[in-house]
């Protein structure tokens, strides 16, 4: 009965998110073509919607492809650095005062995809000289880099305008304002390509969950899948990044929230994470436009105070 209701929250949470916003809608004039309530609809609440979920399938599916790689349960892109190189390059091109558009992508946008790029492969590099314990060596590796990319931010942050400033400190929060469906279009081919690829290997990720001996008894590619699965959702983050800033935690509670509604294997939880991703960064999304102020509160803000509380829970449970 839990389940239904919370999925049931979600989706209508999901229904009545594009009507509620700073600027009320006129349900008679939404399908009228020309009209206020139509432009509003169509053209930002719509795709912010979509935007929102695709963006919470790509969080919540890399993070449980991450836990379950490292067989680590507080493993995410995010505390590999991956997230913090692409805020740092899109530092550096706001500092440098790149504004061009390039096949329609702005430079703020494509620094900040080749840092998490650059990050990525760093990170491959490093992990060849570890010999031993890879996976938490691999973790320390990943907060080392994120420790050193915030002093290089500051140095930005020192270094720049008020309002360059003033425009980094608002990437480096998170947004999922838009304005045209490009973005929701191009974070659906991504999500659809992580969760098919993710599907295609569900049996080796079940392997992989329980051992990395059992998965090499069992003739699987422990290597290849690893390094395939890493990189395809590194990628995928480091574009979602590049967009919409940083936007934290929902890769780390979203799985483990899944896990305890459904303690099945890891191959039947891959479409529901997904789906659960993305309906509750819609939820957190219409909180974060529901909150009366000055200016939209960004959207990275409300997923870490929810998702704090619970990374310290989780923290304490595991180690009861």
């Amino acid at each position: 009965m839990s389940k239904i209701f919370i999925w049931a929250t979600l989706l209508l949470v999901g229904l009545i998110s594009p009507f509620l916003g700073a600027v009320d809608l006129r349900l008679e004039e939404i399908l009228q073509e020309g009209s206020l309530s139509a432009s509003i609809f169509f053209e930002l609440r719509l795709p912010r919607l979509f935007f929102a979920f695709f963006a919470g399938a790509i969080l919540a599916l890399s993070g449980l492809l991450f836990q379950t790689l490292f067989r680590n349960a507080l493993m995410t892109p995010y505390t590999l650095g991956i997230s913090s190189g692409a805020v740092l390059g899109a530092g550096i091109a706001i500092k440098l005062g790149f504004g061009l558009v390039v096949f329609g992508v702005s430079a703020i946008s494509l620094f900040g995809f080749l840092g998490a790029l650059f990050t990525i492969f760093l990170l491959l590099y490093l992990a060849r000289f570890l010999k031993t314990e890879q996976e938490s060596s691999l973790l320390l590796l990943g907060i080392a880099l994120s420790l050193f990319y915030s002093s290089a931010l500051m140095i930005v942050f020192y270094l720049g305008t008020t309002i360059e400033n003033d425009m980094l400190m608002r990437f480096t929060m998170g947004s999922l304002s838009i304005i045209s469906w490009s973005a929701p279009l191009f974070l659906g081919l991504l999500s659809f390509i992580l969760l098919l690829v993710s599907y295609l290997y569900r049996y080796e990720l079940q392997l992989l969950s329980i051992s990395k001996e059992s998965a090499i008894l069992r003739g699987v590619n422990t290597k290849k899948i690893t390094l395939l699965l890493l990189i395809l959702s590194s990628l995928a983050i480091g574009a979602l990044v590049s967009i919409s800033g940083p936007i934290g935690f929902i890769g780390l509670i979203v799985p483990h929230i899944v896990q305890k509604l459904y303690p099945l294997s890891v191959e039947r939880r891959l479409v529901k994470t997904a789906l659960f991703g993305g309906l509750f960064l819609v939820m957190c999304d219409m909180l974060s436009r529901l909150v009366q102020t000055q200016s939209e509160l960004p959207i990275g803000i409300v997923t870490a105070l929810m998702g704090a509380p619970f990374f310290i829970y989780l923290i304490i449970s595991r180690a009861k």
